[in-house]
């Protein structure tokens, strides 16, 4: 599943928006970079997207409104257009979906249509696959000792429904989800066995090589679990090792962003190898923490991680913009004296 367009209308700083997310022939990037300062609307761009998708459409909240605001505004929506791919190969054209009560078409025959495909989409999405990641700008990492509990109602289940807590820093205490699923992926595949029906040696080998590729880029590998205490333990240069919660926050942000992303797509599409499978991981402020030697190369780290996923990743920094090539950056910019937020797209969102 690959975002094509996104439209914001009358969200957050936004009068009427369209965000390309395809080349152009029509083919999702797999990676945009939206670069723009603070209250520019990245956070509210990803919530959006998060909330209107195959299987989770959410109306949007009002905006609010001062004493010149005119009374009969029109509501604000946001529609996205999905590419299924492997979610549905036979499809020939993209999946419309936006909130409840929401009309895009004047003929009323062709608006039931759509309604009725994109009901039909959400009951096939709550049966796997669609994956969808959204990682905060407000994500922290508490110390506290890994805790299990059962697998198959918690880390190995991917539930389409979850809502995304872009803006709620109480809910983005990442240490203990990013550990149960780096410790899930290393158990299950040591445990696994023929008779189980599933290769969990691909999740173990996927979740090895996308920490390895991110966690590299701040000079560590992943060595696997502390046999006591099964704490996920890293190595440094010097072959020194520690556990997750000793690493620096820049690790541990690097280590976060490969082990949340191969754990969903395990959890959407269990039995296949997270490394070859599509999906849709969004982070926002994904430079947060890191130093312009690790922004450079995030990008492209991120890219070989997760081939075939689309990354969807906003930025105050100018070095990740840069490490971008043009057409995959996007610039949020508000304008001298005015309150609007105007999109600029290609060698115009260069100018700084």
């Amino acid at each position: 599943m690959y975002l094509l367009r996104a439209r914001l209308s009358g969200v957050g700083p936004f009068d009427d928006v369209v965000v390309p997310l395809s080349d152009e022939e029509g083919q999702a990037r797999l990676v945009t970079v939206v670069h723009g300062g603070g209250g520019v609307g990245k956070t509210t761009l990803l919530g959006s997207i998060a909330a209107t998708r195959p299987g989770h459409a959410l109306p949007q909240p009002p905006r609010a409104r001062d004493s010149e605001t005119v009374e009969d505004e029109s509501p604000p929506f946001v529609v996205c257009d999905w590419l299924l791919g492997r979610d549905d190969p036979e499809r020939p054209h993209p999946l419309r979906v936006t909130g409840p009560n929401v009309r895009l078409d004047a003929d009323v025959e062709l608006e039931t249509l759509r309604r009725r495909e994109q009901a039909l989409f959400d009951r096939v999405a709550r049966e796997g696959g669609f994956a969808f990641v959204a990682i905060s700008s407000t994500r922290w990492f508490s110390r506290q000792p890994i805790g299990f509990s059962a697998p198959g109602r918690t880390i190995a289940r991917y539930d389409v429904r979850s809502p995304a807590a872009l803006d709620d820093a109480s809910r983005s205490d990442l240490a203990r989800e990013t550990k149960q699923a780096l410790a899930y992926a290393a158990i299950t595949a040591a445990l696994d066995t023929p008779r189980s029906g599933k290769n969990f040696a691909l999740l173990g080998e996927a979740m090895k090589t996308a920490v390895d590729e991110l966690v590299g880029l701040a000079g560590y590998a992943y060595a696997g679990l502390d046999s006591s205490s099964f704490e996920p333990l890293f190595v440094d240069g010097a072959g020194r090792s520690g556990t997750f919660d000793a690493l620096p926050t820049r690790a541990r942000h690097l280590v976060a962003f490969a082990a949340l992303s191969v754990r969903a797509l395990w959890g959407a599409y269990p039995s296949r190898d997270p490394r070859e499978m599509e999906g849709l991981v969004a982070i926002d402020e994904v430079d947060a923490h890191q130093d312009p030697a690790v922004e450079t190369r995030l990008v492209s780290a991120l890219k070989e991680a997760l081939p075939n996923v689309q990354w969807i990743l906003t930025t105050t920094s100018p070095v990740v913009a840069g490490s971008c090539d043009t057409r995959d950056v996007l610039a949020l910019r508000r304008l001298p004296e005015q309150d609007r937020v105007e999109l600029f797209l290609g060698s115009e969102a260069r100018v700084h």
